[in-house]
């Protein structure tokens, strides 16, 4: 099989190291090598965080380039738009359409860019746009914005619901385990 590449992007805080090790566990769950880099920014301090994912039956290197990831998963829009260079033609970003103010719109120096969804889709981008933030709150938590995003994901594979349920068990504590497979197949189903 051909390396296939998910970039995961988004700010710190938001779950994107824990969505990257349920995808990772799955994949290599099904026989695939796979690689996982996480590249911190200044995470701690909301700043952008991104983590490749890549799989295939021999994967080298875990970084991905621009114009080589079939998948960006965005945490927040702007995240979104930051990294399209990444994507391959026929890529596809699954984005949270949530927008978490940088420091330059936070302290007044820019202004947070309008319709970005709409623009990255007018540029030629397959965009997926979904409200996560309000079905992670209604499975419980505004912090699952990571499952419901991974369960969006998860239509565009072939592996089963079962298959993405014992990745969520090996990977989340047992106390969060209902709310995250509830926040999985809302994200699914949206």
């Amino acid at each position: 099989m051909k390396t296939k590449n998910i970039m995961i992007v988004g700010v710190g805080g938001q779950g994107s190291l824990l969505a990257s090790k349920l995808l990772g566990k799955l994949l290599l769950t099904k026989g695939y090598d796979v690689k996982v880099s996480e590249v911190h920014g200044m995470s701690q301090r909301g700043g952008s965080v991104v983590t490749y994912v890549r799989f295939g039956d021999k994967v080298y290197s875990p970084i991905i380039d621009k114009g080589e990831a079939d998948y960006i998963v965005s945490f927040e829009l702007l995240e979104a738009a930051r990294y399209t260079e990444y994507l391959k033609p026929g890529g596809k970003i699954v984005t949270n359409t949530q927008q978490i103010n940088p420091m330059p719109v936070i302290t007044g120096a820019a202004e947070y860019p309008a319709d970005l969804a709409k623009k990255m889709a007018d540029a030629g981008i397959d965009v997926d746009a979904f409200d996560a933030l309000k079905l992670a709150e209604e499975a419980g938590s505004s912090k699952a914005v990571n499952i419901v995003l991974m369960g969006h994901l998860s239509k565009n594979f072939d592996f089963t619901l079962e298959e993405w349920m014992e990745a969520i068990e090996s990977s989340v504590p047992a106390k969060f385990l209902e709310l995250n497979k509830k926040a999985f197949a809302l994200g699914r189903d949206a």
